[in-house]
């Protein structure tokens, strides 16, 4: 029987991941994301000033970080905007090794990327609660997908045993397509988001025996991801499915 995974294990795990959400996340969050306004004012010059101005501030109204719209909704409006808009992008990624049946269930990959998107929708909604410091995330997640009540000392990383430089370089590496991505394009690419939600993914093969607790679907999407080709659309229901549990599940944490 393997030894039983500690606390301490488990945020030596999470501390690096947290840390390496908070990129990806600022890149969506802040600065014109999605290249709304900055993209309009290029296709619309030439335009007459006062249609150009009107069709800026329709830009702006799109409700997605970044946008006037945004900064006027309320919490509970942008965590559904996480759980439900991305929350639909990264389950169907997720679920993409389900084409495979009971073959893929068989390797942890499914679990580590759903995983990984659980945990980064988890940093977004904690962002829009206030909650930032990595210590208080890393208890949101460890509570909501591996129902672990992490004492917040160690979630804080202050105990002898933590090491600073060891969790330093495991970020670095995690953001590195993010940066890379930076200074090429100016901005987070899609590619970029994909190839670091897969390195968050691979970060917690550490603690591969916790994911298999986080909420999932129901024990139908499970059966039918079993089955080859269809499996996908079982294991996307079961993602989309567990992501609500865990906005439920992460709403009871920020009220206790």
């Amino acid at each position: 029987m393997s030894e039983a995974i500690s606390d301490r294990q488990v945020v030596a795990v999470l501390r690096p991941f947290v840390r390496g959400c908070g990129p990806m996340l600022d890149a969506l969050r802040e600065s014109d994301p999605f290249g709304l306004r900055e993209r309009g004012k290029s296709e619309l010059d030439g335009v007459e000033p006062s249609l150009r101005d009107k069709l800026l501030d329709g830009l702006t109204s799109v409700k997605v970080p970044g946008t006037a719209a945004w900064a006027s909704m309320t919490v509970d409006e942008r965590t559904h905007w996480w759980i439900h808009r991305v929350g639909r992008f990264t389950a169907l990624v997720t679920s993409v090794p389900g084409l495979g049946g009971a073959l893929a269930d068989r390797l942890p990959i499914q679990d580590t990327l759903g995983a990984a998107a659980q945990g980064l929708l988890l940093c977004a909604i904690a962002g829009e609660h206030g909650v930032l410091e990595v210590g208080d995330r890393v208890r949101l997640i460890a509570w909501v997908l591996f129902d672990r009540d992490v004492d917040p000392v160690v979630a804080a990383g202050k105990h002898a045993e933590h090491d600073v430089s060891e969790e330093d370089a495991s970020t670095e590496q995690l953001t590195e397509e993010l940066d890379e991505s930076k200074k090429k394009h100016g901005k987070v690419t899609i590619k970029a988001s994909l190839g670091t939600l897969w390195r968050l993914g691979r970060s917690l093969l550490g603690i591969v025996e916790e994911l298999e607790k986080r909420p999932r679907g129901r024990f139908y999407h499970r059966a039918i991801g079993m089955l080859p080709v269809v499996g996908m659309a079982g294991d996307y229901l079961g993602e989309r499915s567990g992501l609500k549990r865990v906005a439920k599940r992460a709403d009871a944490w920020f009220k206790r």
